[in-house]
């Protein structure tokens, strides 16, 4: 069997040649997107959002991306929804795409509590299968034995069983793109087609631990939050010391959806050896970065189907909720700078058009175009100008842990009215004891260094920070209370309006005095 692996591993090198080719011939990021665009604008010109904003007069023009800018609106779901897409999950075709749209994938993200209906295209699929083929040769740098190859990819994502409603099929982005996998990947892919398919997810987790000793894992991709539950569970019904025990030729684990940084330490704990931790940018409307180096940060994949445009995430683009003004700055990717928050446009292969996907992202090295996700434009506490970003709120959590010495497994932080002035209230999902109080002096301790707006504002109008320990189940349950357990689900990382009164609530009744 070795010879099969030896076999897959040199194919894989073949067909990263090119790739490395390419990257070789240093074509300017500009030039990419700009033959990207140009065939996006292309396709889409004869569709009735082509005619409606000229796009055959885009092409013509000397300077493409000013006049795409000039004539094409920046949209958001609800408009984008409401003006277009509406009309092809009612069956119609060539919309804002070619074609009729098949599929339409689910999701209401981390903060909005209704569905949302993102079209799905073929080209969309086969640009999402490109990216993930480029992800998996990359493999071939981690200089892992041949036999790795041979292993099986526990996938864990949304149900495969998709919802047909007449007009389309619907259901969770991972479970579309998963329902399309090749033939000849079948026999790597767990946990397989049948237990893919099931929808409630407390009996696909049960599926997948009562298999799991039949399988040979080499790698894992998922959601942190809901992957550790499968291997604690793993752990626990075999009676294990770690996962390595059942897996012994686990090496790779790909993350994708949030921070990796503040679950380090719970990961650590479920392995008997070193794992290669790999992140992967999968959206809803499409694949758009991914980490080819070991030593590297996610690359925003430039030359697959979308076109990106940054707006700078601040007061003259942004409102104090997250909302986007009507005629942001917006860049392309020669004008964007290291370390500045940007939120992200997408033109896409599936019809978005300047559409806003709300994360919001930092450059790190702009010549190799590596990014890291900063937060989301609607997950940021600003009650007074603090200015509290995911990625402030991650690295304290990781520096806390460090500090005490605990394992956070969920966190999630809300902003409220306090002493005539306002407070921050941290929700820590841990097993660990220790003083709460201290925490959230180290907590704040730590922001102050990592963000001077907090520093200031916490000197007056940024009057208290409280902190509350809470049992990881806590976070599981309110996530199956909204219907989104499972794998392709987040919990969201800042609680604002609504939400945060309904999680409120939901702690006083079941966690609170005296409850649970």
């Amino acid at each position: 069997m070795q010879i099969l692996g030896n076999i897959i591993k040199k194919a894989y090198e073949l067909r990263n040649l090119p790739i490395e080719q390419k990257r070789k011939k240093n074509i300017p990021a500009i030039t990419q997107q700009k033959r990207v665009l140009k065939k996006l604008l292309r396709k889409a010109q004869f569709t009735a959002f082509g005619e409606h904003y000229r796009f055959r007069e885009i092409l013509k023009s000397d300077d493409m991306i000013a006049r795409f800018q000039e004539l094409v609106p920046v949209y958001d779901y609800n408009k984008m929804f409401s003006e277009w897409w509406y009309r092809a999950l009612n069956g119609e075709t060539f919309v804002s795409w070619p074609g009729k749209v098949k599929y339409f994938a689910l999701t209401s993200g981390t903060s909005e509590a209704s569905s949302k209906y993102v079209p799905v295209t073929g080209d969309m699929l086969r640009s999402i299968k490109r990216a993930s083929v480029r992800q998996l040769i990359s493999a071939v740098k981690y200089d892992l034995p041949a036999d790795f190859y041979q292993k099986g990819m526990l996938m864990i994502g949304g149900s495969t069983h998709l919802q047909y409603t007449g007009n389309y099929y619907e259901g969770d982005l991972s479970g579309i793109t998963a329902s399309q996998l090749p033939f000849w990947f079948q026999h790597f892919y767990k946990p397989g087609k049948r237990i893919s398919r099931e929808r409630d997810w407390q009996t696909k987790l049960e599926e997948i631990v009562k298999k799991a000793p039949e399988w040979d894992i080499g790698v894992i991709v998922g959601v942190p939050a809901w992957v550790q539950i499968i291997l604690e569970k793993i752990i626990d019904r075999y009676q294990l010391s770690n996962i390595h025990e059942i897996w012994p030729n686990l090496s790779v684990y790909v993350h994708s959806g949030v921070a990796f940084g503040p679950y380090v330490k719970s990961f650590e704990k479920l392995f008997g050896k070193k794992v290669i931790f790999n992140e992967s940018y999968l959206a809803s409307e499409g694949y758009i970065a991914v980490q080819t180096r070991l030593d590297g940060w996610m690359e925003l994949i430039l030359d697959n189907g979308i076109f990106f445009e940054f707006v700078p995430f601040d007061s003259n683009n942004f409102d104090s909720d997250g909302n986007i003004v009507q005629n942001p700055e917006a860049l392309s990717i020669e004008d964007v700078e290291e370390g500045v928050d940007y939120a992200i446009l997408v033109s896409t292969n599936a019809g978005a058009w300047r559409y806003l996907i709300g994360d919001v992202i930092k450059f790190v090295n702009k010549k190799t175009s590596e990014i890291i996700i900063t937060g989301r434009t609607k997950h940021f506490l600003s009650l007074v100008g603090e200015h509290l970003s995911v990625d402030n709120m991650n690295r304290a959590i990781e520096l806390l842990e460090q500090e005490l010495h605990i394992e956070v497994r969920e966190f999630t932080v809300a902003g409220f009215h306090y002493q005539s002035r306002f407070a921050h209230r941290w929700y820590i999902g841990t097993e660990d004891h220790f003083d709460t109080r201290q925490a959230a002096a180290i907590i704040d301790k730590h922001l102050k260094v990592l963000n001077d707006d907090y520093r200031v504002e916490r000197l007056e109008a940024l009057r208290e920070v409280f902190l509350e320990k809470l049992p990881p189940k806590a976070f599981e349950n309110w996530m199956k209370e909204k219907g989104k357990e499972g794998g392709a689900h987040k919990f969201p990382r800042v609680m604002k309006g609504k939400m945060y009164e309904e999680w409120e609530a939901y702690l006083n009744k079941n966690y609170r005095n005296g409850s649970k």
